[in-house]
């Protein structure tokens, strides 16, 4: 009998992504959100499109549209998110390490200067 995987939370989210350098505890559309350099790289979505227990991250339209064709369960959009260089992640549908893999991508993303996105 193989272990149940553990629960994944904000707590799990927030846990993982303050590992990163310069990684911070703050807000994003009056949400909880971890930043890098004042930039949100992580938030509990507030739009009501998002299902419950879903965090949003911020990455690049084309990793977010490869990341949703390989694993639909696991990631999804919203029409309110299109325009946003983000993708909606079910916690209760991603491993620990993907989830940390993604932060570190999204960590990246956030933390890179540039005048677009």
């Amino acid at each position: 009998m193989s272990p149940v995987p553990s629960k994944i939370t904000w707590a799990t989210v927030r846990q993982l992504g303050l590992e990163l350098p310069r990684a911070e505890e703050g807000t994003a559309y009056g949400s909880p959100a971890l930043k890098v350099g004042g930039k949100w790289f992580a938030v509990i979505p507030t739009n009501r499109a998002a299902e419950p227990r879903s965090v949003a991250v911020r990455i690049a339209f084309r990793d977010r549209d490869e990341l949703i064709a390989a694993d639909p369960d696991a990631f999804y959009l919203k029409d309110h998110y299109v325009s946003s260089p983000c993708v909606l992640v079910r916690l209760d549908r991603i491993h620990r390490d993907a989830l940390k893999d993604l932060l570190r991508m999204a960590w990246t993303f956030a933390g890179r200067k540039r005048s677009k996105q």
